[in-house]
């Protein structure tokens, strides 16, 4: 039997993804979508950890970050590819994703962003039916030791207390 190199092979305990591989199992209909789930429940926002409501739009926390502050913008509509996007949709997800950037710049001090789109499980659409972007935050110099070394990332803030930042700036 072969063992392991420990010098070669690490191991991260992270129960925290386990919700995340559970619920990539949702059916294809927008009943097991949890955008759609979201959009229903508005009383639930803080829970749901939904940040900002358009009329055509949603934006929430990524309870799985990339790097602190990602966010989801979503159309309202369960609608999986740009395509099927009214023209008002369109434009109010991008003003969205503007108005997060303009947000996260001013609470958190991101000094770039990257934005971008999973079109379909081939592409790594974790959500395929329900179309969304994802913005994560940037700052000058944040490529720091750990993902370098230990294939970690660092995220210095709770989701909570980001939440709550983001809420109030907007009041």
């Amino acid at each position: 039997m072969d063992s392991i190199d420990p010098a070669t092979h690490a191991a991260l305990w992270a129960p925290w993804r386990l919700p995340y591989i559970v619920t990539t199992n949702d059916p294809p209909d927008n009943k097991g979508c949890f955008l759609c789930r979201y959009v229903a429940a508005p009383e639930n926002d803080a829970q749901n950890l939904v940040v900002w409501r358009g009329r055509r739009t949603l934006t929430l926390l990524n309870r799985f970050p990339y790097n602190n502050g990602h966010l989801l913008v979503a159309p309202i509509a369960h609608k999986a590819n740009l395509t099927e996007l009214d023209d008002e949709e369109l434009l109010e997800c991008q003003q969205a994703l503007a108005r997060m950037m303009d947000l996260l710049s001013r609470t958190i001090s991101a000094d770039g962003f990257n934005a971008g789109l999973n079109l379909g499980k081939a592409a790594g659409a974790g959500l395929p039916g329900h179309l969304h972007w994802h913005l994560v935050p940037r700052w000058n110099g944040d490529t720091n030791f750990m993902p370098i070394l230990a294939n970690i990332n660092v995220i210095p803030q709770s989701l909570a207390a980001l939440y709550g930042l983001l809420r109030a700036e907007q009041a």
